[in-house]
């Protein structure tokens, strides 16, 4: 099952796919994806029977999740050789290698659409950075999940390009909302793909920019398996249907190029992973920060 939210005659539809060329308009009665997805999915596949099939060029893919009930749930440092490969490059903020899952949050504003177009304004930012992710769903309420258990709330995997301001994610003590939280550059989807659709642990995920890659690890170099994220995250802590938690990007971020590689406006960003389809988003100017008197971060302080 490949479930999303499409644009059809102007009106958001929770929608699956249908191979690569058709798609299933779910009734509007059933209800968005996440109300979906905590009926369950056989109330989804019930809801499928009475749905319409239409070509995929009648309608726009947007953001699987529209209705966000907390933050984006992300992971940082989840990758061993990203982690090393940013030593000495935090300007002055590096840590020691974490022993446990490092925890961040960023605004359900920054999420769009697979194909959208990726906000970029220099006075917001002179460091804007990709990084390549898996991410996941959840599917039922829980808390202090298991190793063992924590496939079980699972509802489904997507692809996400956690766009970021490395200049902001200095600015502000180190810690990585800010930096991560700017309106309108976050792509997800294309769909959410249930697990018995997808091998996870052997997908290769990558990211390309302007045709190069730049991004490519399998999911088994995760320095926290997926299962031992969701344990450390409901520990105490309780999670709902429809909250996403992003897993983290591997090796190949501009910043830590040498020299270095930031995103401009006109680069084309293509993510893609085995099983979850692609990300295809263009950078394009905008204006994000209108009449705010807080300092240009493209000019030096």
């Amino acid at each position: 099952m490949r479930l999303g939210t499409v644009e059809f005659r102007g009106r958001a539809r929770a929608a699956l796919a249908e191979g690569d060329e058709a798609v299933r308009l779910l009734p509007e009665e059933a209800g968005d994806v996440v109300g979906l997805i905590s009926q369950g999915r056989a109330a989804i596949q019930t809801a499928a029977q009475q749905g319409q099939s239409v070509p995929l060029g009648e309608v726009r893919m947007m953001a699987p999740i529209q209705r966000f009930s907390r933050d984006v749930l992300c992971t940082g440092w989840n990758y061993w050789d990203h982690f090393e490969e940013s030593r000495g490059k935090r300007e002055g903020q590096d840590v020691d290698r974490p022993r446990a899952p490092t925890f961040f949050t960023k605004s359900p504003h920054a999420v769009i659409g697979p194909y959208d177009d990726v906000a970029h304004d220099p006075h917001i930012s002179a460091k804007w950075d990709y990084e390549a992710e898996v991410g996941l769903v959840i599917g039922r309420k829980c808390r202090n999940l298991t190793k063992s258990n924590a496939h079980q709330a699972i509802f489904g995997y997507f692809l996400a390009n956690d766009t970021s301001q490395r200049d902001l994610q200095r600015r502000h003590g180190g810690q990585w909302l800010k930096g991560k939280s700017i309106d309108g550059t976050t792509p997800i989807g294309p769909w959410i793909t249930t697990p018995h659709e997808v091998e996870i642990e052997d997908v290769q995920l990558e990211l390309e920019l302007n045709g190069s890659v730049m991004q490519s690890a399998s999911l088994r170099q995760m320095a926290f398996p997926i299962e031992e994220l969701l344990a450390e995250l409901s520990f105490g802590m309780t999670l709902m249907p429809g909250d996403i938690v992003i897993t983290g990007t591997p090796a190949g971020i501009g910043n830590a190029r040498e020299p270095q590689i930031f995103l401009k406006p006109g680069d084309e960003m293509v993510v893609r992973a085995t099983g979850l389809g692609e990300l295809r988003n263009r950078v394009v100017a905008a204006d994000l920060h209108e009449g705010t008197d807080v300092q240009n971060m493209s000019e030096p302080s």
